[in-house]
């Protein structure tokens, strides 16, 4: 992937931890000798409304600063926004778009929902995986470690290096932990279509 720039658009509803993790991927590779940008876009909604966050990770500085309307990567957070035409989880994707969706169900249903040809589905139940780990129905951190088992920016371990670094001066080490099984966890149980 070197010189091409990943770009990433989040799916999620006010809470389930989007723009942490949008902002969260984008710091993260800093680390790596990387470039990232990571931002939200919502208005004046509140806990629960749609919104999307943004990651872009390149080797060169971004000059881009704009949403993204094509994105390579859609992580959707909440499935309930796969029924929802106003949530356009499609909009600006081809047949080279990459699909990471929150939920039990399996890649060709999601694939009928989203009525899409070619591009690549994948899906994890980030939210059963938050809840065993984290204790809490939050799965943006799940669907980190599932976009690592999809893009190679960095590994799982460089991850949770990051994620050791980041939050080791907000939560105690036990939600340190649960984050880290949770990222882990997500990486290993992502289901291809």
């Amino acid at each position: 992937m070197a010189g091409q720039m990943v770009e990433v658009r989040w799916h999620a509803r006010g809470g389930q931890g989007a723009k942490t993790a949008a902002m969260f991927l984008a710091e993260a590779v800093l680390e790596k000798g990387k470039y990232g940008q990571g931002f939200p876009e919502y208005g004046p909604e509140r806990r629960g409304a749609p919104m999307r966050g943004y990651t872009r990770i390149a080797d060169a500085p971004i000059r881009r600063h704009c949403m993204i309307e094509n994105p390579g990567i859609v992580i959707v957070l909440d499935p309930s926004l796969l029924d929802s035409p106003a949530a356009g989880v499609t909009a600006g994707t081809d047949k080279d778009t990459i699909f990471l969706v929150n939920t039990t169900e399996k890649p060709d249903t999601v694939r009928k929902k989203l009525g899409i040809k070619g591009a690549a589905v994948h899906t994890v139940d980030a939210t059963g995986i938050a809840l065993d780990t984290i204790g809490r129905p939050i799965p943006n951190m799940p669907m980190i470690g599932a976009f690592l088992a999809v893009n190679t920016v960095m590994t799982v371990e460089e991850l949770k290096d990051a994620l050791v670094a980041q939050l080791s001066s907000k939560f105690s080490r036990a939600v340190i932990d649960g984050n880290l099984a949770a990222v882990e966890r997500a990486n290993k149980e992502l289901v291809s279509a």
